[in-house]
């Protein structure tokens, strides 16, 4: 059992406020001169998930490396999959509430209500939905070995490199446009489901009801699919994409022809005759560049492709699979939970607002320093990316009434807390106690940080209820 940290008195004096957590790897990780076993241990191979970046392409284990650790180092032939920080803090946080406010140890159990990870994606990841809190207790209680906990899951990504997902359904008219033009595609969806589809995609304005009705009825159909099905029109649909006349991209203005061939071609490489090839035409494709982001609220679907990406979201495990893995894949949930919310990919983005609650130097200002806000409609978690643009930028944050982490992503400086400073630099990861102020200084032309954060009281980022801090 490791040496515990003095428990802070009821404004926290006892513990310093400031914390070098580093990520979870190789098993253990330092806090603050107290080792600290981990329940992760992401770089070992049992954890190198073959959907990682393999060696120092990966922007994981480019930051695992950063971390102080027992000699690991970055393998040129392996997959590095993500890093994750969050879980670490158990033992901290549960002996030192003053750390995560009275309110919010409360109301989340003396957890830390969120999990913030750094994903390096090479391989699509499983087309896959998070559960609501009713249906994750629902399936945990009925199914704990592969629904391990019964919190919902809703989740942020932030891209760090140009990134690639299918997010959420397409509009109906794109949908039906594929139905009609890719025959393995309408063969599999069948002659009924994909009429009935076209004819309510047909109208101008459909009914809500009968628009999800009749999605839900076409997708259901496609992912009941037999296996030998599957397998026989991927073949003819690889064909078809390969073909010089290639797959028509119709009213989508995502993607082109030549790169719905070259993703389906780069798919079928990586999962052979998978139903995911077909979902694909009923998900929207989504590109994001490096500071952009989308929201995930439970039930909705979706599928990363590629890229790297901040990933935050609430403390949960729980994932509903169906395609683009060997995992276990429960069809019949999926097809039944699904929010059949139909819209453009730009609706799927979050869109980042300035932060309020921290002041910028002079420096900070004259080079185009900017610290803004990732604000989704729920409580457990917000995001601030900072980007100090010039050599002694400084912003200072107001204090927090919650725990937030920071994980720094370029660049070095230096971070302070009250009299304690500490190097920041790429990799590394810090974790803020609440109401404690912070500053951060770049020593280099552009130092780019993220922090995560909870706040439940209303003002600085607190209560919410609609996205954008609206």
């Amino acid at each position: 059992m490791p040496e515990r940290i003095p428990e802070a008195d009821s404004a926290g004096a006892n513990m310093p406020a400031l914390t070098p957590i580093g990520f979870e790897v190789h098993g253990h990780v330092q806090l603050n001169g107290y080792d600290v076993p981990l329940q992760c241990n992401t770089n070992t191979v049992e954890q190198c998930y073959d959907w990682g970046k393999r060696g120092p392409t990966s922007a994981a284990a480019k930051f695992a490396a950063a971390t102080p650790s027992d000699g690991f180092s970055i393998q040129e032939d392996k997959p590095y999959a993500e890093v994750a920080t969050g879980r670490s803090l158990l033992d901290l946080i549960s002996d030192n509430k003053a750390l995560m406010s009275t309110e919010i140890s409360s109301k989340y159990g003396d957890r830390l209500p969120f999990l913030f990870k750094v994903l390096s994606i090479a391989k699509a990841l499983s087309i896959q939905a998070h559960p609501n809190k009713k249906l994750a207790e629902e399936l945990h209680s009925k199914d704990p070995k592969n629904y391990p906990d019964d919190n919902h899951k809703p989740e942020m990504t932030i891209a760090i490199t140009p990134f690639e997902g299918l997010c959420g359904f397409r509009p109906l008219q794109e949908i039906a446009h594929f139905l009609k033009t890719v025959p393995p595609l309408r063969a599999l969806v069948g002659e009924e489901a994909s009429t009935a589809f076209e004819s309510t995609a047909a109208h101008e304005s459909p009914d809500i009801v009968t628009s999800k009705s009749s999605l839900r009825n076409a997708f259901s159909a496609l992912m009941s699919s037999s296996k030998d099905a599957v397998s026989a029109m991927s073949k003819e649909l690889i064909s078809h994409a390969e073909s010089s006349s290639k797959i028509d991209p119709g009213p989508s203005t995502t993607i082109t022809a030549s790169e719905i061939s070259e993703l389906l071609t780069r798919l079928n490489g990586q999962f052979p005759g998978d139903i995911g090839l077909f979902v694909f035409f009923f998900l929207n494709y989504v590109r994001l560049s490096p500071g952009e982001a989308m929201f995930l609220k439970a039930d909705d679907i979706h599928a990363y492709i590629s890229g790297d990406i901040i990933e935050c979201m609430a403390s949960s495990d729980n994932v509903i699979r169906a395609g683009f893995t060997p995992k276990f894949q429960d069809v019949d949930t999926l097809t039944r939970i699904l929010t059949y919310d139909h819209e453009p990919p730009e609706k799927q983005k979050l869109e980042p607002v300035d932060y309020p609650y921290a002041t910028l130097n002079t420096k900070a200002y004259s080079s185009a320093s900017r610290c803004v806000l990732y604000d989704p409609p729920i409580e457990e978690f917000s995001v601030i990316m900072t980007e100090l643009k010039a050599q002694g930028a400084k912003v200072s944050f107001d204090g927090l009434a919650g725990p937030s982490i920071i994980i720094c992503t370029g660049g070095s400086g230096k971070i302070s807390v009250g009299p304690k400073t500490e190097e920041i630099k790429e990799g590394w990861v810090y974790f803020v106690g609440a109401t404690a102020e912070c500053i951060v200084e770049s020593e280099g032309d552009d130092l780019v940080f993220f922090k995560a954060f909870c706040e439940i009281e209303e003002g600085k980022g607190g209560e919410k209820k609609e996205p954008n801090g609206a």
